[in-house]
Order: structure tokens, then sequence, then C-alpha cells
């Protein structure tokens, strides 16, 4: 990666041009920057960034619902609406998906063009760096909708980054009792505990018999997936949210999906939740802005993205414009 200086882009029909205000780090544009595919096959040259947010400054022709000076949350995700799984209502596994900051240029940059249908007002309560956390926490309530969670099961959740705190606040606002989160760095363990886990262990401290309702798995480790599988009681259900290398395999024993009748499902970013996670952190019921570990600036973008594992990053921020 490296900073460079580019044209400013214009909006074309139906879009929006943003100036950049906040753009988050995602797991995925690790992934992206080592070489695997995001959302979608990613071509360079591509400026990343999909967790963003920003300032409405010139509209397109035919845009009627935005207004320059309008603050905007950014949903990445372009959606076909041609294709079977759009028209059977799975517009997030569409065969011709596109995405601001994967397959057309994002949120690590001082402007952006960007679909106005993609664009979501922010609330005055909200500030330009919640609002570029909106996207994540869409992606987490899409993946809890593919749970049946009632009040008093057992949650197990598998990592306690960035991604497990927001699973823990609304697992907790629906009610599931006990929350365990097993995590690694204990630094994290305080913040965690803070956010209503009603237990903080590190790997390999859980009982060996201790079984749960629910397994959410946020590592994408081969490790880790493992002991999803492990912990789920009959019954269970086992959500793989965590981003795993494309070619990883794990091993799990079809005897035991069988005799447990254990539910699993995957989950693939956020179809539409972005006015659901903008109305939950406007009431406060989730809070990210205590997640945000490190802020940095553009400039200090491709030095970041190369020593990314080493800095410890629990989320990282990247403040844009002044």
């Amino acid at each position: 990666m490296e900073v460079v200086e580019m044209e400013r882009p214009h909006p074309g029909r139906n879009e929006v041009l943003v100036r950049m205000k906040a753009c988050g780090i995602c797991g995925t544009d690790q992934h992206i920057y080592h070489g695997h595919p995001g959302s979608a096959e990613v071509l360079p040259p591509m400026i990343l960034g999909h967790e963003c947010s920003g300032l409405v400054v010139e509209v397109g022709e035919g845009v009627r619902n935005l207004k320059a000076g309008d603050r905007v949350a950014i949903d990445p995700n372009i959606y076909c609406g041609e294709c079977e799984y759009c028209r059977r209502g799975d517009p997030h596994l569409c065969e011709n998906l596109e995405a601001i900051g994967v397959t057309r240029n994002g949120g690590m940059a001082e402007f952006a063009a960007v679909p106005a249908a993609n664009c979501y007002p922010l609330p005055d309560e909200i500030s330009d760096e919640e609002g570029a956390l909106i996207e994540p926490l869409g992606c987490v309530l899409h993946g809890l909708k593919k749970i049946n969670l009632f009040p008093g099961m057992s949650v197990l959740i598998v990592g306690g980054g960035f991604i497990g705190q927001l699973f823990l606040q609304l697992l907790k606002r629906w009610g599931a009792s006990p929350a365990v989160v097993s995590e690694p760095v204990v630094e994290k363990h305080p913040l965690l505990r803070s956010l209503g886990a009603d237990r903080v262990v590190a790997p390999g401290d859980l009982p060996g018999d201790e079984l749960f309702d629910v397994v959410i798995e946020c590592v994408g480790r081969k490790e880790s997936m493992e002991e999803a599988f492990r912990r789920a009681k009959k019954g269970g259900q086992i959500l793989l949210f965590g981003v795993s290398d494309p070619n990883l395999e794990i091993s799990v024993s079809p005897y035991q999906i069988f005799s447990k009748e254990l539910k699993i499902s995957g989950s693939f970013i956020n179809p539409y939740t972005h006015q659901e996670a903008i109305s939950l952190v406007k009431q406060g019921a989730v809070r990210t802005a205590p997640l945000i570990s490190h802020r940095f600036a553009l400039e200090e973008v491709p030095t970041v993205m190369a020593r990314y594992p080493t800095l410890k990053v629990a989320k990282g921020i990247i403040n844009i414009s002044p």
C-alpha cells in the first residue's frame, strides 16, 4: 500500500460524493492486504475501506433523498437485484456482488463516490467514528439472526476482540445467561466484564465438561472452530462468524453433529441491517466508541497495515478529514 494523490472523483447518476471522516480497519482488510478475497474478489489497484462514514459534499443526477451537508454511514455492499439469490430474498449471496472498498474504491481516502442508496443518515447523537462502526455492527446483527436465542440460554463467545465485544452486548440484551467469553489477551478481560460478560476465561481454562446452548466463533482459526464444536450441548447451535483463510480445513466428527443434532450456521456480510444498527447505537443499547483501541491518520495506513498483527489492535479507526 502507498499514499498517493488522486483526482477527486465525481458522482455518477444516483451517486453522491462523500468526504470521508472516519474509516474502520477490518480483519477483512488485512485478508485483502495479504492477497485473499474480501466479500468478493479484489483486483488491485484498489482503495480499501468498507467501514466508513462521512459528509455528503455533492449529489449526482437523480439523487432525491440526500443533499450536501448530510452526515452518513455507508453500507458497502451493492447487489445486482437480478440474480437467483437477489430475487429469492438473499441479496447478500448475490452472484454479482460489488462492494465499496473491495471491488470499487472505498473509504481509506479523502473522497469516494458511492451509491446514494447505500448511504444512511446519521443522527447528531452518533459521532463520525461511531458511524464508521455501524457496518460491523450490522454484520453482527445479521449473524445474531441466525440463532434462535431465548432468555436464559448459555452462550460461549470464542474470541473477545471487537466482534466478540459487539456480540456480547447484543447477547446480554437478548437475555443470554450465562455469557462466557474465551479470550487469550488478558488486557481485554476488564473491558469484556464491563460489557456484561458473566465470566471471561483464557482458552484452555474452561472445565472440560462445560457445554453451552450457543457457541459463537469470532476468530476464524482451526483450533477455535474445532473448540466451538466441542463446546456445544445436545441440540446446540454453532455460529461460525470469524473469517478464516479460504484454504483452511478443520476436523469435525459427523457423528457428533448427528448424535447431538447440532445446528451449524455461517454468517456473511450485512444485508439491510444498517438502520437497526444506527438505532441501537443512538439509544445507547450498544456501545462502540469504548471499543476503539487505536486511532490513525491516513498517512500512517501503509505502515499500520504492514505491522498490524504486531500492534495488538483490538479496533483501529482512521480519522481522515479534519
